[in-house]
């Protein structure tokens, strides 16, 4: 990229960092300092205003540039993912929103410790929610770099190094300064310019192929060296038993894992009443179904312009197949306005990154504060100093983002992010759904479950082709893999359920039905919902 392109994006960085940090000041200004401002925003927002945050939250950089560059790469594969993250929302519909919002007040963890005892439980959904936002920022934080590499040409490591250190400086000061409700209107902002940036490269993409779809199809398959193969099953997850289970095992992990995800639960105490809870997931499902239609039109419009060769060749992962796509639409790097359509989507891309990862950390900053921290000092906690806690907390799960995102720089982000839904699916989703369904759930049933599906599924990730064993690893030169798939969430969300069953029969713990009939009823009808 020349001097006058890095210029025109590096502005429009700094416009909507400036936009976003002055948001933050001035929610810093009119905070209460409460926990309720602090973790749900003081409960203020509407369904419509919630469901687009809740879209802004979920439409991260994996959406924009992995899921697109997946697309550009692999074809019918890579479009598998925009299936999972979509129907994954009817699961969060139909068995999670309003039971969370009427049992919960700020974390997964304060549903399930309505009828348990609650040091275990919450040191154990504590430590599960910090894992998966942690798993999720990193995708967020490799998104970055790639963004810079291209835009200074492919030639700064140091420059994406500082990037990525810069993405979690700015985050510990939105979560840190303005809390929830600044981080909210950021969603917000950053819902709508996404929204925006992508239906104009859309409708590009369909442009300039005149409005026929079958002929893009094909060009794309033509342009993308595999010919047919790229519009059928098999070029990432056919062949061999090992992919085709793999296969099985992400979706299993998308469409289960975001019931689970600390940044999405959180969402649903921003509003009033659980009836609010369940209009905003409508919004966002309206959202986000219309963006996920447009990366699928995005991935292959990449791969019949810009060309899966090229694509490849600036990002092996194809992270920067969205930015590359909109230079050539725009009319090449040399020309004006692929300058200005470059520069905008690589700004809309930036902004991605920064409204989610402030969500996330928010998220993983709660859990410290109120399940961890204020769980061992329960009696002498005031909700100011766990506010403080959940400030520092930010601090340190920012530094722990930026070095594993430093490491993980060469892997595809919505690959990245299919492992963090894999650990959601597999430690969160089985205790939460055994506490809003079970009777019989116990403390023991808890602990085990959160842990049962946690500790596999990271273990399994350790010694799986992701970390070594494979050109691509992350650690190439080693060769500690002995679990033959890439997501684990086949073998450890069923060992999630399998270990809360077990804990709960195994335990000499006799169930507090009051406590039971107490969560259902609130849980069902929202009578004494916080």
């Amino acid at each position: 990229m020349t001097g006058e392109h890095q210029t025109l994006a590096l502005l429009l960085f700094s416009a909507f960092v400036a936009v976003t940090l002055g948001i933050t000041t001035w929610v810093s200004r009119h905070r209460r300092g409460s926990a309720e401002e602090f973790y749900a925003g003081g409960r203020l927002f509407s369904p419509m205003e919630n469901g687009f945050a809740i879209a802004g939250d979920y439409m991260s950089a994996a959406s924009f540039l992995g899921i697109s560059g997946l697309i550009a790469l692999y074809g019918y594969d890579g479009m598998l993912y925009s299936v999972g993250f979509l129907v994954a929302w009817l699961v969060v519909l139909l068995l999670v929103a309003e039971l969370v919002r009427n049992c919960g007040r700020f974390t997964l963890a304060d549903v399930v410790a309505a009828r348990m005892r609650e040091r275990p439980v919450r040191i154990a959904a504590g430590t599960s929610s910090v894992t998966v936002s942690v798993l999720y920022l990193v995708a967020q934080m490799v998104g970055a770099g790639s963004l810079v590499a291209l835009l200074l040409g492919g030639t700064g490591e140091a420059a994406r190094t500082w990037t990525v250190i810069g993405v979690g400086a700015l985050m510990v000061v939105y979560v840190s300064l303005g809390g929830m409700r600044a981080t909210t209107w950021i969603q917000i902002v950053k819902a709508v310019l996404l929204l925006g940036g992508t239906v104009a490269l859309t409708a590009l993409v369909l442009v300039r192929f005149h409005g026929d779809v079958n002929r893009l199809l094909l060009t794309a398959a033509e342009r993308s060296g595999h010919g047919e193969k790229f519009l059928a099953p098999g070029l990432i997850y056919g062949g061999d038993w090992t992919s085709r289970f793999d296969f099985i095992s992400l979706g299993l992990a998308l469409v289960l894992g975001t019931a689970g995800l600390p940044h999405i639960l959180s969402r649903f105490y921003t509003v009033p009443t659980a009836r609010a809870a369940r209009r905003s997931v409508i919004w966002s499902i309206g959202l986000i179904g219309g963006f996920y239609l447009m990366t699928i039109v995005l991935g292959f419009g990449a791969a019949a312009i810009v060309g899966t060769g090229t694509v490849r060749e600036s990002n092996a992962a194809g992270n920067t197949a969205v930015p590359l796509l909109a230079l050539d639409l725009g009319g090449g790097a040399d020309s004006t306005w692929g300058t200005v359509l470059f520069a905008v989507v690589a700004a809309v891309a930036f902004a991605t990154i920064l409204a989610v990862v402030a969500g996330i950390t928010l998220a993983s900053s709660a859990s410290v504060a109120h399940d961890l921290y204020a769980s061992l000092r329960r009696h002498d906690a005031e909700p100011r100093s766990e506010v403080a806690v959940a400030r520092l907390a930010a601090v340190g799960v920012g530094a722990v983002a930026i070095a594993l995102g430093l490491l993980a720089r060469d892997l595809n982000v919505a690959f990245l992010v299919g492992l963090a839904f894999a650990v959601a699916a597999s430690a969160n989703l089985p205790v939460l759904l055994y506490a809003l369904f079970w009777r019989r759930f116990t403390t023991r049933g808890a602990v085990w479950a959160v842990y049962g599906g946690l500790v596999p599924a990271v273990v399994l990730v350790l010694v799986s082709p992701v970390v070594s064993g494979s050109p691509a690893a992350l650690f190439p030169g080693a060769d500690f893999q002995y679990f033959p798939l890439q997501n684990p969430g086949l073998i450890s969300i069923p060992l999630g359920f399998l270990a809360g069953w077990l804990g709960t029969v195994t335990s000499r713990e006799t169930p507090d039905a009051a406590r039971h009939a107490e969560t259902e009823v609130r849980s069902l009808t929202g009578a004494g919902a916080v």
